[in-house]
């Protein structure tokens, strides 16, 4: 996958970042910085497992594994979620403790530790633009950077803040809004795994409108048991028991329904792996549908 390569370096990087801030963090005595420097572990840790999940899902399939690994991507960009948001709740806790009791920081060391987290980062956000919208691993990974990216710059700001006025109290609201911002974005993400995981139809399929294009081919007079689901991101799959005419059975017109049902799910659904089932009228009217 091409986008091993990029995560590889955005690891790299993002260990650098980590180093450098805890460094910054334990000198300058910052509350914002440590919380900068636990956001960037939540993302190194993320992408350590972007990076893993992108490889093992490149190995070929086995006889118990149809699919592959691909499903893991999910359920690593799923536990990064659930990871960033414990560790906003940590943030946001400190914070408000550190509001209530302020404590003198360093900030010239504040500047450069978290100039350098961004600079970093923004390089890393370059590297994974193209592959977030291809992949929900590389999209949370993405996700990550980016909000640490804001976070750092959000450090220098308080840092600046406390050069020019000695308001102490600056740290402690970096860190409630780095805890805050973390929230909405990654409920977005986790919203989006849990769909996957959940076998939900992709949210810009509609169901109705892939039941009309498979009645318009000729011969169909019914579609029942029809499902959608994400294997995982970007890899759709659909099935469908398709109803056809007494007629088109005794015409022996099965191949070339299923090679026209395929091609309509593909070229107007972008959907490459379907499984049609045919069926004659007198078979459904024997054993009727499960599902509608």
């Amino acid at each position: 996958m091409r986008s091993r390569r990029p995560l590889a370096i955005v690891l790299v990087l993002g260990v650098s970042v980590l180093v450098v801030q805890l460094i910054g963090a334990v000198l300058s005595g910052s509350l914002a910085l440590l919380a900068d420097a636990v956001h960037v572990f939540a993302d190194v840790m993320g992408v350590a497992s972007a990076l893993l999940a992108v490889t093992i899902a490149a190995r070929p399939t086995q006889p118990k594994r149809t699919f592959g690994l691909f499903r893991l991507e999910v359920l690593v960009a799923t536990g990064n979620c659930f990871l960033l948001l414990a560790l906003s709740a940590f943030i946001l806790w400190q914070g408000i403790q550190r509001w209530l009791t302020p404590v003198d920081v360093t900030p010239s060391i504040m500047i450069v530790a978290a100039l350098y987290g961004v600079v970093a980062n923004g390089v890393g956000l370059l590297l994974l633009r193209r592959g977030a919208g291809e992949s929900l691993t590389v999209k949370g990974a993405y996700l990550e950077v980016l909000s640490d990216t804001l976070a750092s710059a959000g450090v220098v700001v308080a840092a600046v803040v406390i050069v020019a006025t000695g308001w102490m109290q600056a740290d402690a609201v970096v860190s409630i809004a780095i805890a805050l911002f973390m929230v909405p974005r990654t409920l977005i993400l986790l919203r989006a795994s849990l769909s996957v995981l959940l076998e939900t139809a992709p949210r810009d399929l509609d169901l109705e409108e892939v039941r009309r294009a498979l009645l318009d081919v000729d011969g169909v007079t019914a579609v029942h048991d029809l499902h959608a689901w994400v294997i995982t991101s970007g890899m759709a799959s659909l099935s469908a028991h398709v109803e056809v005419s007494d007629a088109a059975f005794r015409q022996d017109l099965g191949a070339a329904m299923l090679a026209e049902l395929r091609q309509r799910a593909q070229d107007r659904f972008d959907i490459v792996h379907t499984t049609f089932q045919l069926e004659c009228t007198a078979y459904s009217a024997v054993e009727p549908p499960s599902h509608p």
